[in-house]
């Protein structure tokens, strides 16, 4: 697939979604507020970190804006739309839905979590589990799109929902300037690919993965995306087996890094974002503050270092 995502596309989405969505904020602090523990030692000058809290948004996640502009870039027919998600672009599918007055049908794999469950089912929803993991779910769903004729909303691979997820960047943009780097998390690739397209090499995009479920990494070792095996902490936001090919397209070209990070640094990240923060966000949120505190990335002295806090679909007795 050769798909060209390009800022007019991103403007063009903006424009479409702008009255469904929110401006989240961007919350520019001093590392220093972060403790991190390798800065503590005096061994790195303070950066300057923004938190794009993007967990605020409709939906609960960045989903909303791809999955709105899906579904107002398209005729949408009588049986509705359908969508394969392990949590976030189904409940984003399913709000964006009810906003418009249409059915949705969502597939959801066995690992979601009880908090995504219980939201899509408070949206209207009809939720069918289709296997254990995202890949089952997708077929499952495919074939009762076929079936149905309904209009599907891919969780990361397609045009609409990449311009879609550029319109974080395009409004990061807008509330502070390009930054000197974005640390993103990764499952399909819909999110960085529309923040890299938006940002095409002006600042540096950091690809971050669960080590349990490395979609983008494995596929720059192999030169094309393959199939991966998914688990651990972040699997029910993350759990793509296999990269999108738009996202392999645009991260090729736009993306600087790609870096792994093991469970028990992203739960840490997870718990001091709630204890230190107040902020309640997903494993899948954490991965770009867990970069940070683990060390795996050190910014220089100066620089502007923007986190994407992606969701907050959560069971909130798990911060418990």
């Amino acid at each position: 697939m050769d798909t060209e995502i390009t800022s007019a596309h991103i403007d063009a989405a903006a424009q479409r979604i702008a009255a469904h969505v929110r401006k989240t904020p961007l919350w520019v602090v001093p590392s220093t507020l972060l403790e991190l523990p390798w800065a503590a030692r005096g061994d790195t000058p303070a950066f300057e970190v923004w938190l794009k809290l993007e967990q605020l948004q409709v939906s609960g996640s960045f989903k909303a804006r791809g999955m709105f502009n899906r579904l107002l870039a398209n005729t949408i027919p009588s049986a509705g739309v359908i969508a394969a998600s392990g949590g976030n672009a189904g409940i984003a599918t399913a709000v964006a839905a009810r906003a418009l007055g249409v059915p949705a049908e969502i597939y959801v794999p066995a690992i979601i979590s009880k908090g995504k469950r219980d939201r899509l089912a408070g949206l209207g929803a009809t939720v069918v589990v289709g296997g254990d993991a995202y890949a089952d779910a997708l077929v499952a769903c495919t074939r009762r799109q076929q079936e149905s004729g309904a209009l599907m909303t891919h969780a990361y691979d397609q045009p609409e929902v990449v311009a879609g997820a550029g319109t974080l960047a395009r409004e990061i943009e807008s509330q502070g300037g390009a930054p000197d780097q974005v640390l993103v998390s990764v499952g399909g690739g819909g999110l960085v690919s529309g923040i890299a397209a938006w940002f095409a090499g002006r600042s540096e995009v950091i690809a971050l993965e669960p080590e349990l479920a490395p979609t983008l990494y494995r596929a720059r070792e192999a030169g094309a995306p393959v199939d991966v095996s998914v688990s651990g902490v972040a699997a029910d936001s993350l759990g793509a087996r296999r990269l999108g090919s738009i996202a392999w397209q645009i991260t090729q070209q736009h993306v600087a890094k790609s870096a792994l990070l093991a469970d028990a640094d992203i739960s840490e990240a997870q718990r001091w974002m709630w204890s230190a923060l107040k902020l309640a966000v997903e494993p899948a949120a954490a991965l770009p503050l867990a970069a940070l505190r683990s060390g795996l990335v050190r910014p220089r002295a100066g620089a502007k270092v923007c986190l994407i806090v992606c969701g907050a679909n959560l069971d909130p007795a798990s911060l418990a």
